[in-house]
């Protein structure tokens, strides 16, 4: 008989590797340089500086505080960059730091996520950091995805829609 939270290690390694990491690796296939930096004002993030942010996020919460992985985060450099890192590098640090992920989740064990853990200072349970990078990751995949839109002027195509608004496939 599996655990209650088994169900729950299965979604969020789902949505982190099989949803948003797609989305973002379409969202980010054409951007060059100039776009992947821009920033719509200065109190507002890059869609380059979110990447490397949640890589940063993902690898600090899951691989470090739930897997025991070295906290190697440097968070100020993640919204410091202005450039000189074009997309397909800053997808590859995501696409690691999101697969080193899986592999913590996939052994984890679902007893001990209501266990207390320190992460970034902040006191917390194995569930709740969990649910705390799915949300942020799902949040900062929006942004992403709307300034890919905006910079890029078209649609991602994620879904096929018929004529009564219904999704009739996915593209990812």
């Amino acid at each position: 008989m599996s655990h209650p939270l088994a169900p729950f290690l299965d979604e969020s390694r789902r949505l982190l590797g099989a949803e948003y990491l797609p989305k973002l690796r379409i969202a980010l296939a054409g951007v060059d340089e100039s776009d992947l930096w821009w920033r719509p004002n200065p109190s507002c993030n890059s869609m380059g500086n979110l990447g490397l942010h949640l890589a940063g996020n993902v690898r600090q919460w899951i691989v470090h505080g739930l897997g025991g992985g070295p906290d190697v985060r440097e968070r100020a450099e993640e919204f410091a960059r202005t450039g000189g890192m074009g997309a397909p590098e800053v997808l590859a640090r995501l696409a690691r730091a999101v697969a080193d992920a899986d592999a913590v989740l996939a052994r984890l064990d679902p007893g001990s996520l209501s266990e207390s853990r320190s992460i970034q200072g902040v006191a917390t349970t194995g569930i709740a950091a969990i649910y705390h990078v799915v949300e942020h990751f799902s949040m900062h995949t929006g942004q992403i995805l709307y300034l890919a839109k905006m910079r890029g002027n078209h649609d991602l195509g994620f879904y096929s829609v018929d004529e009564r608004g219904r999704v009739t496939g996915t593209h990812w």
